[in-house]
Formats: structure tokens, C-alpha cells, sequence
């Protein structure tokens, strides 16, 4: 079984540039002016350098005489770096009971302000059983004596909500 691997590039490089006439940019960022692109594909050679069109769509195309491999090399780790510099903010989801007594509200909100400090969002639900259908201001009141507790340490991102047989509000972190 043969693999082949898929390189995506969106540059054109040494005998892919058919151009008549290029802007050519030295290795060291010098303008070498406008040249045929067979005297560019020369200039590159002679300094064992690959050729890149950078412009396409200027008239005419710039190219710039660069290592390619590097040059993709330095992108892939600045893309990297990037990526590890960014935060992930994770949505935690914390269950209320309408019938819940005030030490295990404090229970749950303390593990809210976990979350919250954390940099992570939090949905606050309560899922209502049989009765609590027709009291749903219950349920609400449960949700505001919640954020009374967690305010400190987040800010309400959406008022609580019925949808159904569920009630739910979304808490976000304070900004720094």
C-alpha cells in the first residue's frame, strides 16, 4: 500500500511561476526591480534559493528570493505559538432541584465560583418533575437566589429561561 502525502501550499515556487515580467525582492529584502522570470529563476539558483510569488494579483506579480522551507517552517511554529497562547473557554453545567435547601445551593455555588474563576461559562439548569410544571416562578426564584451568591464571580449572560420542562440561565466570568 502506497501513501502519499498532501502538502497545501498557496504559493507558486520556481518553475511553477509562469509570469512573463515579476517585481523581484532579494534574499535580504532589496528591490532587484521588474526582470524577465527566467533571469528571476537564475538569480535564485545562483544564491540556492527557491523563487516564491508572494503577490499573485499585483501587475506585475512580486516575488521574493527566500528559503521555502524555513519560510514555512517559521509559520507553522508562529501558528503554533498561537495556538498554545489562546484560552479554551469550556461551558461547566451545573444542575439546580426546585426543591433544593440553602446548604446545598451554597454547595453548588461554591463549585459555580470554581468555574467561573477558572475562566470557564456556566449553565445553571433545574429540570421540573410533575407539579413544579404549573409553579415555574419557583424555579425562577431558585435561579436569582443562585446568582445572589455567585455575582461576585460572574455576571448573568442569560436571564433565566423556560423551555419546555427545563429552566436555565448562563452564567460568564467577570473581566478582568
Amino acid at each position: 500500500m502506497r501513501y502519499t502525502t498532501i502538502i497545501k501550499r498557496e504559493h507558486q515556487i520556481n518553475e511553477e511561476i509562469r509570469d512573463k515580467e515579476v517585481r523581484l525582492i532579494g534574499a535580504n529584502g532589496e528591490q532587484l526591480g521588474i526582470v524577465s522570470s527566467l533571469e528571476a529563476q537564475r538569480i535564485a539558483d545562483d544564491e540556492d534559493l527557491d523563487l516564491v510569488k508572494i503577490s499573485p494579483n499585483a501587475v506585475p506579480p512580486v516575488c521574493k528570493v527566500m528559503n521555502y522551507g524555513k519560510y514555512l517552517f517559521e509559520i507553522a511554529k508562529k501558528e503554533k505559538e498561537a495556538k498554545k497562547n489562546q484560552k479554551i473557554v469550556e461551558i461547566k453545567e451545573i444542575w439546580l432541584s426546585m426543591t433544593i435547601d440553602v446548604g446545598d445551593l451554597n454547595v453548588k455555588a461554591k463549585q459555580a465560583q470554581k468555574f467561573l474563576s477558572s475562566g470557564n461559562k456556566v449553565k445553571v439548569s433545574i429540570r421540573m418533575k410533575g407539579r413544579q410544571m404549573s409553579h415555574q416562578e419557583l424555579g425562577v426564584d431558585v435561579m436569582t437566589r443562585f446568582y445572589e451568591i455567585v455575582k461576585d464571580f460572574g455576571q448573568m449572560e442569560k436571564q433565566p429561561l423556560t423551555e419546555g420542562r427545563s429552566i436555565w440561565m448562563m452564567l460568564a466570568p467577570m473581566k478582568a
